[in-house]
């Protein structure tokens, strides 16, 4: 009975422990939804409580104008006579007061000192500060034996010219006021309650239609082939998915470049090691049928001759390969091109030593600061050995290669150039030469036709421009010099031209 590992079921325990706690997916439709539905579901109490408010108000005028009547039509009955107060209430006034079953009505006469001359003795006094201003009516909330009370009183002024007043008060339930804030609210709310899921509704088919363009999109998405890399079509797309289509059109457009280059890389590969290793496999069968030693020596070193140009063809591939496919993604830093030219030189000292060919540098062994490169010291490094290459092998025996750097610390330009005394560029063919595998006519120099190629490539990465020209003016030995020309950082620009600016 087969088991897993114990660190594979240790791992699975671990992700079903996490996974306990993981956050589900989250959905914009649903997210959108949250933040239209809760503001909507929390103004809705606050509206229900605005209304009571306003219930309350809407409630309260109509009884207050009826009391503040009653209070005018008891005032009549008020009689001054000979320095006394009375209250004359007819039995029609009393069947005024109990008129109404639904609430209780309390009325008190004081007198300017303060007695009773009628109604209620328990009767609250009224509790604000306001001067008493004759016949004017006033209404206040109260309690009256545990009931709140809505209280409209006057003060009443007597015949005597005394200038005494006399205080009079009608108090009434609320039975009637809240019955109608009630029915008020019921009113409001039943048609709410009916509303609010209409509008909930409503809101949700509006996102369903809102987000129609993103489903068709999806689906757009969906029906590609998986070799289909154009750009997705942005005429219909909403303005604010734009950014977002726009960026995955970037990305497809990088990703197209990405696989032409691998595919071309690979056409390119299988095409060069074709005829190589063809001619490594008919050696080896040749050396296998030899049964002459001397013969079989010979064999042998074409064999090896034939694998040291096949492995140089797959090392100009790996480069070219890294030129084109990660010298963006490669870290980029100031760095002075000085010392790697002098390291590249002095690496290629053998080789030079080997095809007979006088190898030197002229510059500097370090620039000024003001001529520092943003670059990547690998690839630059690479595009320098490429360029002494390619000069060694066509300049030959008894050559001259010459590799000079050039910095002039007031502009921060840096010049970086390689001539040799070999038989040079036609002019006409410069431009092709920077093509991978093409090689001039007339040469007798084995090569893969990819170090320009390599060269041109890393050089546009660094923002560099490259140039041919001829080296000499002798028609036999023209040479060749390439020019690989960078330009100052902005900082610089600045710190040359105070440089300059100074001297």
């Amino acid at each position: 009975m087969n088991s897993k590992p114990e660190e594979e079921v240790a791992s699975d325990k671990t992700q079903v422990s996490f996974g306990l706690f993981q956050r589900e997916q989250r959905s914009l439709f649903g997210e959108i939804l949250d933040w239209m539905l809760t503001p909507l579901l929390l103004l809705w109490p606050l509206s229900l409580a605005l209304t009571w408010f306003v219930a309350q108000g809407i409630a309260n005028k109509p009884f207050d104008r009826a009391l503040e009547f009653n209070l005018q039509a008891l005032t009549q009955y008020v009689v001054s006579e000979q320095g006394q107060v009375s209250f004359r209430l007819t039995p029609q006034a009393r069947d005024l007061l109990r008129a109404d079953d639904s609430d209780l009505v309390y009325y008190q006469v004081l007198d300017p000192r303060g007695d009773l001359i009628s109604g209620e003795g328990d009767f609250p006094l009224p509790h604000d500060d306001r001067p008493a201003v004759p016949g004017q009516i006033l209404l206040r909330d109260d309690v009256l034996r545990g009931d709140e009370v809505r209280v409209a009183y006057a003060w009443l002024a007597r015949n005597d010219d005394s200038g005494r007043l006399v205080l009079m008060q009608v108090a009434e339930t609320k039975g009637k006021r809240s019955t109608l804030a009630t029915e008020i609210i019921k009113g409001v709310m039943v048609p709410q309650f009916v509303i609010l899921p209409l509008a909930v509704l409503l809101v949700w088919l509006a996102l369903v239609r809102g987000i129609r363009p993103l489903n068709s999109l999806e689906q757009r998405i969906r029906a590609r082939r998986p070799d289909d890399l154009s750009p997705i079509e942005e005429s219909f797309i909403p303005q604010e998915v734009a950014p977002l289509v726009s960026s995955i059109n970037d990305l497809l457009t990088r990703l197209k470049a990405s696989l032409t280059t691998q595919r071309r890389f690979l056409a390119d590969a299988a095409h060069q090691l074709k005829t190589p290793l063809a001619g490594l496999r008919m050696q080896a069968e040749l050396a296998q049928r030899e049964t002459d030693p001397q013969d079989m020596v010979g064999t042998l070193q074409q064999i090896a001759r034939s694998s040291t140009r096949a492995t140089h063809t797959v090392n100009q591939l790996l480069a070219l390969a890294r030129a084109e496919g990660t010298g963006r993604s490669l870290p980029s830093e100031p760095l002075d091109v000085a010392p790697l030219v002098t390291q590249v030189v002095q690496d290629s000292v053998p080789r030079a030593l080997e095809h007979g060919v006088d190898l030197g540098y002229e510059g500097p062994q370090q620039t000024p600061d003001s001529c520092r490169l943003e670059g990547n010291a690998t690839l630059l490094q690479e595009m320098t050995r490429n360029l002494v290459d390619n000069a060694i092998n066509y300049s030959g025996k008894d050559g001259v290669v010459t590799v000079k750097v050039l910095a002039d610390r007031f502009s921060g330009v840096v010049v970086l150039q390689v001539e040799d005394n070999g038989p040079g560029i036609p002019e006409h063919e410069r431009a092709m030469v920077l093509q991978p595998f093409y090689r001039a006519l007339g040469t007798n120099v084995d090569g893969s036709g990819l170090g320009l190629a390599i060269v041109h490539e890393i050089a546009q990465q660094h923002g560099a421009t490259m140039s041919m020209e001829d080296a000499h003016n002798d028609p036999a030995r023209r040479g060749l010099r390439v020019s690989i020309r960078f330009a100052p950082l902005p900082h610089a620009d600045a710190s040359a031209a105070e440089a300059q600016a100074h001297h």
